[in-house]
């Protein structure tokens, strides 16, 4: 069946916004930028936050950001409902003294960052962005466009690799990016510059490696959308989407989207789900809304959090992988996400609230669960379960080549999870 005008249109701004998101520290930024501009005010952590009703605000830690809705009547118990994502995804981080080269190349030294699918990084072109911390203090975003590539070796060197390709985390993943010697090269010069800042002002930097390609919408019935960082930008964009064009009614909760950094890493800093940033943020509302300890607790006790992430669709090249029952496809529906040993938080009573929201929001949904013989993978789902008390679903798209340099997902798929956020949302 054909994808909506809607979808399609939905598809090509994710498009947009994975392209402004190259890093987590982009993509919090950019979190901030719609949000500020559909009439959300930025706060900062430093400040005093107000503690009136009817209010809309974002705010970043680092490479995360957090924003929310305070309905009108909102009081000291009104429960909050979380659409939580990450903005992280595995790849390559760049490592100090990050110029390196051999035999009149220019190379990047770089560190693996999470669990990326390393051959899917071969052979395309490649950016550098992140964040420079400057002399004077300031922070600066910087993305150099595409700059790097990862060249693999040709077949005529090397003809078993159709038989297996392993490569050498250290050896065979620093891209090129010049011609010359090393000695008289500065790859953090192609930062500042990108940034407007001049290199010997950089005193720190965290830059990652990102696709330099834009996402794509093809196939039969325009049914396929493949982009770098669909895990999890699609999950953020979802979020951001719905939450921009949200408007609580009478009684309705307070609306938050959580979008936290270095899930990939296991979510453990500051700006992370395991860290205290949304604890933080929610303490400081509830506050403003005169609530004690013991107010905040029983709004805690009537809230939801939808933890949104990425999934397995089935493989049809790799169909034994799955399960030989429970196999979600692109665009069937987003997915709920279920594990006997609690690597997602998904329980009977999280599951029943799933399908509310999806039939009120009239969106069809499917179930993922791991065979048995493959272990499963986690989320923030479970972290923000134990660190809050608040009850927690683990949801998401179905999507291929995971955790792959392009990701492809479902085109219909992508505009669903946005009409169920809006269900969930609404309380």
């Amino acid at each position: 069946m054909p994808v909506t005008p809607v979808a399609l249109a939905h598809a090509e701004d994710l498009a947009d916004f994975v392209a402004a998101s190259p890093s987590s520290y982009h993509a919090a930024a950019e979190v901030a930028r719609r949000l500020e501009d559909a009439g959300f005010t930025r706060l900062d952590e430093h400040d005093a936050w107000p503690s009136a009703t009817g209010g809309r605000y974002v705010v970043v830690r680092d490479g995360a950001a957090i924003a929310w809705v305070v309905p009108a009547d909102a009081t000291a118990t009104t429960p909050v409902q979380v659409f939580g994502a990450h903005t992280d995804s595995p790849g390559f981080k760049l490592k100090p003294q990050p110029t390196t080269g051999v035999r009149g190349w220019l190379q990047a030294a770089v560190e693996v960052y999470g669990g990326p699918l390393l051959n899917s990084w071969l052979d395309r072109e490649l950016r550098l962005a992140g964040r420079l911390a400057l002399a004077d203090g300031r922070v600066v975003l910087a993305d150099t466009g595409a700059l790097l590539r990862l060249p693999q070796l040709a077949i005529h060197l090397d003809r078993g690799v159709n038989n297996g390709l392993a490569l050498d985390k250290q050896t065979e993943t620093q891209p090129v990016w010049g011609l010359g010697d090393p000695s008289e090269a500065d790859i953090l010069a192609e930062l500042a510059a990108s940034a407007e800042v001049s290199a010997s002002d950089v005193r720190g930097y965290d830059v990652v490696v990102a696709d330099a390609a834009r996402g794509a919408v093809f196939g039969k019935d325009s049914a396929f959308f493949a982009s770098g960082r669909l895990d999890d930008l699609a999950s953020v964009h979802a979020g951001v989407v719905t939450l921009q064009a949200h408007e609580p009614a009478a009684g309705a909760p307070i609306a938050v989207l959580a979008a936290f950094d270095h899930e990939e890493l296991g979510s453990e800093s500051r700006s992370g789900a395991a860290g205290p940033f949304l604890e933080d943020v929610l303490e400081r509302v509830y506050d403003g809304l005169g609530a004690d300890a013991s107010a905040r607790r029983r709004a805690y006790a009537a809230s939801w959090c939808l933890s949104s992430d990425v999934g397995h669709s089935v493989h049809p090249n790799y169909v034994g992988r799955h399960d030989p029952v429970v196999q979600p496809v692109l665009g069937s529906g987003p997915i709920l996400k279920l594990n006997a040993n609690q690597r997602y938080a998904t329980d009977a009573v999280g599951s029943a609230a799933w399908r509310e929201w999806c039939e009120r929001s009239g969106v069809a949904t499917q179930e993922f669960v791991s065979n048995n013989g493959v272990p499963c993978g986690s989320t923030i789902g479970p972290i923000t379960a134990t660190r809050l008390g608040i009850r927690t679903v683990d949801v998401g798209i179905p999507i291929l080549s995971m955790h792959s340099a392009r990701e492809l997902a479902g085109v219909s798929d992508l505009h669903d999870l946005t009409r169920v956020a809006g269900a969930f949302f609404a309380g």
